[in-house]
């Protein structure tokens, strides 16, 4: 299957989002440039760590005028792929964050090079370090907004508690 990469520079939005009721919940990654849309699908923990290390990435480097995060998800929208793996780099000589999202596919677990014709579709995003910034407090305030987690053990807690292994519980 030919491979296509979905690239943006700059765009005006690049937001985390999350549908559904806690416990229960969606996660997307949404780009939106004049009038193209992009969405994708990924777990909560990516979401979580691509954030953190936007975060430590761009750490001493924003400006004065950078604001935290809170943009919705521009809905209805449509799930282009599931994530499978994210990749992260920096652009020293441009001061651009760049963010990769790679399809879930079948024997591919790294990231392939930009020059392969074949393997699964990829979402590029290069960021301005405030844009950066802005995505990763809002991609933040999505994930916190769900269920805690446990103190000991990092698990989620229900509203009924759970099973703590590391309190004197135990984990089938």
């Amino acid at each position: 299957m030919a491979r296509v990469i979905h690239e943006f520079d700059n765009p005006d939005t690049f937001v985390a989002g999350a549908i559904g009721l806690p416990g229960e919940r969606t996660f997307y990654l949404q780009v939106i440039d004049g009038r193209r849309s992009f969405s994708v699908s990924l777990e909560k923990e990516q979401v979580s760590l691509l954030a953190a290390r936007i975060l430590e990435m761009i750490a001493g480097r924003t400006s004065s005028q950078a604001k935290p995060g809170g943009s919705a998800l521009d809905l209805p929208l449509v799930e282009e792929f599931r994530v499978g793996v994210l990749g992260l780099a920096f652009s020293n000589e441009e001061n651009l964050v760049i963010v990769e999202a790679q399809a879930i596919a079948e024997n591919s677990e790294n990231l392939l090079d930009e020059d392969e014709e074949e393997g699964p579709d990829l979402l590029r995003v290069q960021l301005k370090i405030d844009a950066a910034f802005e995505f990763a407090t809002g991609a933040q305030a999505v994930v916190s907004a769900g269920r805690p987690p446990c103190p000991f053990c990092g698990m989620v807690l229900d509203p009924t508690g759970h099973v703590c292994p590391r309190a004197n519980g135990y984990r089938r």
